[in-house]
């Protein structure tokens, strides 16, 4: 199974490299999406004891599925990295015409020669700690190119004990 999701995950960054991943045009409620993911990480969020929580509201033209999977990527890689006891946040926002999404968790800080990298493929920031059922570090290069084919952008933070990932992504008009 790992070997097979990590086949089509391959598959989707040639795909992505060459130009054939083109989103679709529809209008996706982030916040909906959002919802439906917390729900669907609820039960292992609760086993790990890390709460989630969702401020703000935005709305953006794309493929619903693909920021779907992108969301998910960046949720699920935040609760595997919080300690008991501590939230995940996600938070959306409306800039004039841009949206802005930020997953953010506690933990310890990324070290900043880290960051630049975190974006390609198979890095990983600690060689050492790959364990079954990690995955194989492709999940950030994932979510990176699916903002990519949306005309978006993202930033990874990491400082005094939180990391941080902010996407910005061109957003509906009001």
């Amino acid at each position: 199974e790992r070997m097979a999701q990590m086949v089509g995950d391959m598959l989707y960054l040639a795909q992505a490299d060459t130009g054939l991943l083109k989103p679709g045009l529809e209008s996706v409620n982030l916040a909906n999406e959002t919802k439906d993911l917390f729900d669907y990480f609820e039960a292992w969020a609760e086993e790990r004891g890390v709460s989630l929580t969702l401020t703000g509201s935005a709305s953006v033209p794309g493929d619903r599925l693909m920021l779907r999977r992108a969301l998910s990527n960046l949720i699920s890689n935040a609760i595997r990295h919080t300690l008991s006891g501590q939230t995940v946040r996600v938070s959306l926002a409306t800039h004039g015409d841009q949206a802005l999404v930020t997953v953010e968790n506690p933990g310890p800080d990324i070290p900043a020669e880290h960051l630049p990298r975190l974006f390609d493929r198979f890095y990983r920031v600690d060689p050492s700690r790959q364990r079954t059922g990690d995955g194989a570090g492709l999940g950030l290069a994932i979510v990176k190119s699916i903002v990519d084919a949306h005309g978006g952008s993202i930033e990874g933070m990491s400082a005094n004990q939180t990391t941080r990932f902010q996407i910005t992504l061109p957003a509906l008009a009001e």
